[in-house]
C-alpha cells in the first residue's frame, strides 16, 4: 500500500493521517553492543489531534520525534509525513511544513529574538527583510511577548520566554505540523499553565496537528486527544486518555495511577475533550 499523495496545498486527503509510521526499527551500535530501541513499530497522527508519545526512559520519545523532522533516520521502516516519505523531503521542504520546539529552547545565543524567530524564513532567502522582520513580529506577539522583547538576548530571558520564542520560530513558516519535545519542562506552576493555555489557543486557532512529548501529567491530561505508549519496542496502545489508563500494563498502572498521577486524574474529569 502506497501512502495518499498530497493534496496541491501541500496536504493529505483529509481522512489521510498527517504523520505515518510503519514497521519501524530504531538501532543504536557500539563496539560492545546493538541496541534496539524500536521493533517493528506502527503508528499514524490524524490531522488536528494533539497525539502525546509517553514512556520510560529509553523508549525513544525524542528520537521517535527527530524521526519524523529528518534529523534522524530508522534502520528500517517507513515514515511518512504530510503525504511523503520523509527521506525526500529537504530540510527547507520539511520546515515549511513541520514546526519543532525543542526541549531548551535551542535558541542561538548570538542571536536577539527577533532574529531567532526570522531564521527559518530568512534561511529562505525568498522575502525581503522588511517582510521577514515584519512576519517574524507578528509571531512574537502571537505568542504573548511584547514588542519591547524583540531585540532581547536569550541570556536575557526567562524560562517561559525562551519556550515562547523558541515556539515563535517553530511557527514562522505556518507549518500544519507541530512537534512538541517537553514544552513546560523547567517551568515554574504559573508559567507552565501560561503556556498550556497559548498551546491550546493556538492548536484551534491555526488548526494545527500537534505530535507532543511529556513527562507532565497536567500537560499531558490538558491537551492531549490521544495517548500513545511507547513499551517494549513499539506503541502498545494510543487511545483517548481514558481508555489508555484502562490498558493493563505495569508501565501505564505506575505511570497514571501511581501517587504522583492522582491530581493529574482530577483534570480528566475537567476537560471533557479527553474523555
Amino acid at each position: 500500500m502506497r501512502a495518499t499523495q498530497p493534496t496541491p496545498a501541500g496536504l493529505p486527503a483529509d481522512d489521510a493521517p498527517m504523520v505515518e509510521i510503519r514497521k519501524l526499527w530504531t538501532v543504536f551500535s557500539t563496539p560492545e553492543k546493538r541496541f534496539v530501541v524500536h521493533e517493528d513499530l506502527d503508528m499514524a497522527v490524524q490531522r488536528g489531534e494533539v497525539l502525546s508519545l509517553v514512556g520510560g526512559s529509553g523508549t525513544g520519545k525524542t528520537v521517535l520525534l527527530r524521526q519524523i523532522l529528518g534529523l534522524e533516520r530508522p534502520a528500517k521502516g517507513e515514515v511518512f509525513v504530510l503525504g511523503q516519505p520523509v527521506g525526500q523531503m529537504s530540510l527547507k521542504g520539511a520546515a515549511s511544513r513541520i514546526g519543532m520546539l525543542f526541549q531548551h529552547g535551542a535558541l542561538f545565543s548570538a542571536f536577539s529574538v527577533l532574529e531567532n524567530i526570522a531564521f527559518p524564513l530568512r534561511e529562505l532567502k525568498t522575502l525581503p527583510p522588511a517582510l521577514v522582520r515584519e512576519a517574524a513580529m507578528v509571531k512574537l506577539q502571537m505568542v504573548g511577548l511584547k514588542p519591547e522583547d524583540a531585540d532581547k538576548m536569550p541570556s536575557d530571558l526567562s524560562g517561559g520566554m525562551i519556550k515562547r520564542a523558541a515556539l515563535a520560530r517553530a511557527l514562522i513558516m505556518d507549518p500544519p505540523l507541530l512537534l512538541l519535545d517537553e514544552p513546560t519542562a523547567g517551568l515554574d506552576p504559573e508559567s507552565s499553565d501560561g503556556f498550556v493555555t497559548l498551546l491550546r489557543s493556538l492548536h484551534r486557532d491555526l488548526e494545527l496537528t500537534v505530535v507532543m512529548v511529556t513527562h507532565d501529567l497536567d500537560t499531558l491530561f490538558e491537551l492531549s486527544t490521544r495517548i500513545a505508549v511507547l513499551a517494549e519496542r513499539r506503541v502498545i496502545v494510543a487511545a483517548a486518555p481514558k481508555d489508555v489508563i484502562a490498558f493493563q500494563h505495569p508501565f501505564i498502572h505506575d505511570f497514571f495511577l501511581g501517587e504522583r498521577g492522582q491530581r493529574a486524574m482530577e483534570l480528566l474529569r475537567e476537560y471533557p475533550f479527553a474523555v
